[in-house]
């Protein structure tokens, strides 16, 4: 299977709500976000995202066009660590048309959302959303705590915090230029 780029995705929605009538309200998160993000460089092949209803009939949709899909009602729920409190409410509106509605996480929901799972990937992800957008240590510090306070007592909340200690040294590291992984912008409307 081949890349995936997010106006590839944004045509197969649109032909999804004109096959079904059934309107697209998407969260991505992952590569897909990335690209919007302004990574153009950053190669998928996959959808991750959360789908305001039930995302069944979208993810076999998606199957059907070759399209592998992680999809659910609640990224909060995809790991033990919460997302932090408001994430939808500070989701940007990427892409809209009648019936279809992409949405990117905050920068900083965006990080978070990546230091929940933790990989050297992610964490390259998550460096890269917080040197673009400027986020600081602080800031994704002040953003774990708010995810943590809400996330239920167990053990994997001590390596989140072990992961966000790792980042945050690493996005704090004197010296470090910006990165440079494409153009684009985080915004757009068509």
């Amino acid at each position: 299977m081949s890349a995936l780029t997010i106006d590839q995705l944004t045509a197969l929605l649109a032909a999804y709500t004109h096959e079904t009538g059934v309107p697209v309200d998407l969260l991505l998160v992952g590569g897909l976000a990335l690209q919007a993000y302004g990574y153009t460089d950053r190669a998928t092949q996959d959808v991750d995202g959360e789908v305001a209803g039930d995302p069944e009939h979208l993810s076999a949709f998606l199957r059907r066009h070759h399209v592998p899909a992680d999809l659910g009602e609640n990224l909060s729920s995809w790991s033990v660590i919460a997302m932090p409190p408001g994430y939808r409410d500070r989701a940007v509106v990427h892409h809209t048309r009648p019936g279809l509605r992409l949405r990117l996480l905050h920068p900083t929901d965006f990080v978070i959302a990546k230091l929940r799972r933790g990989t050297e990937l992610d964490l390259d992800d998550a460096e890269y959303v917080a040197r673009r957008f400027h986020v600081t240590s602080d800031t994704v510090r002040q953003a774990a705590e708010a995810a943590l306070a809400v996330s239920p007592k167990d053990t994997v909340l001590f390596l989140f915090r072990i992961t966000v200690q790792v980042f945050c040294a690493r996005l704090s590291n004197a010296g470090t230029p910006p990165l440079e992984k494409g153009a684009g912008g985080f915004l757009r409307n068509t």
